[in-house]
């Protein structure tokens, strides 16, 4: 029954990211908004409210910040030339080609996402940036097609929250991060026990809601799969933005967005 029911979350997922790389929409990947106020609800809107900056919007190319973020992963990565970053759930590649400009033509970037649409977009935004330093591939978070310690750094922004296995996505993280890599992720997370008719909803696991996990938890997940320095900063100003984002539902009090960061020592 579990196994049936982390396959119909999953695939609802894959249909919805599916659908926004083909319709190139402009509003959060979440589809209600849950990402920015309904009045910043364009991607350029969304990025900003989330933290990037005008530069960084024209930084990348036409179509690849499609609005899916809840942060900004760049802000703490601390990228340095000539490191390989790997981002997880990459979507159109936003995250990837700021990267790419940090770790310069001495680094690498690889962008990991499970829709074969969103891989697809991203390649060609390839084509239009002439980056010769970002890749992208088809792969699950919690079974990433790159090897151990290749990475210096792991990015994801608002993506940990969709997977029914977290833990196994922290592993894999660390499995893939050199020694001294670093965690650098903006994602959703609980701050209190989830409602049970949110959490059983499937709609709201694919709109960054229902799948997000206690603070506490992802801490022992983090600290199980072998991170130290683990540090997981909620926004305490987004449960606001959750309660206009989700009118109804009370998740104000019970989800935020948070910087999460992690060290393999």
């Amino acid at each position: 029954m579990r196994m049936n029911r982390e396959r119909e979350i999953r695939e609802t997922i894959r249909k919805r990211y599916s659908e926004t790389a083909l319709a190139g929409t402009a509003r959060c990947g979440c589809a209600s908004g849950c990402c920015g106020p309904q009045d910043q609800a364009t991607s350029e809107g969304l990025a900003l409210a989330v933290g990037y900056s005008a530069q960084d919007l024209q930084n990348a190319p036409e179509g690849a910040n499609m609005g899916l973020g809840c942060g900004n992963p760049q802000a703490i990565a601390d990228l340095r030339p000539g490191e390989v970053v790997v981002d997880l759930g990459s979507g159109g590649g936003f995250d990837c080609f700021l990267a790419a400009r940090q770790v310069g033509a001495r680094g690498r970037v690889i962008g990991v996402d499970m829709t074969p649409e969103m891989v697809e977009k991203a390649r060609r935004n390839v084509g239009a940036a002439h980056c010769a330093n970002v890749t992208f591939r088809l792969g699950e978070i919690e079974h990433l097609p790159v090897a151990d310690a290749e990475a210096d750094v792991v990015l994801s922004n608002c993506v940990v929250n969709l997977s029914t296995d977290k833990a196994q996505v922290f592993r894999e993280a660390f499995r893939v991060l050199k020694k001294g890599g670093r965690l650098a992720i903006a994602d959703i997370v609980a701050v209190a026990d989830m409602p049970e008719d949110v959490r059983e909803n499937v709609r709201l696991h694919a709109e960054c809601v229902a799948g997000a996990a206690r603070v506490e938890a992802l801490e022992d997940m983090m600290r199980a799969a072998g991170f130290r320095q683990v540090s997981i900063r909620p926004n305490p100003e987004s449960g606001r933005m959750m309660d206009g984002m989700f009118p109804g539902l009370g998740l104000g009090g019970v989800v935020a967005s948070a910087v999460i960061e992690a060290i393999k020592q």
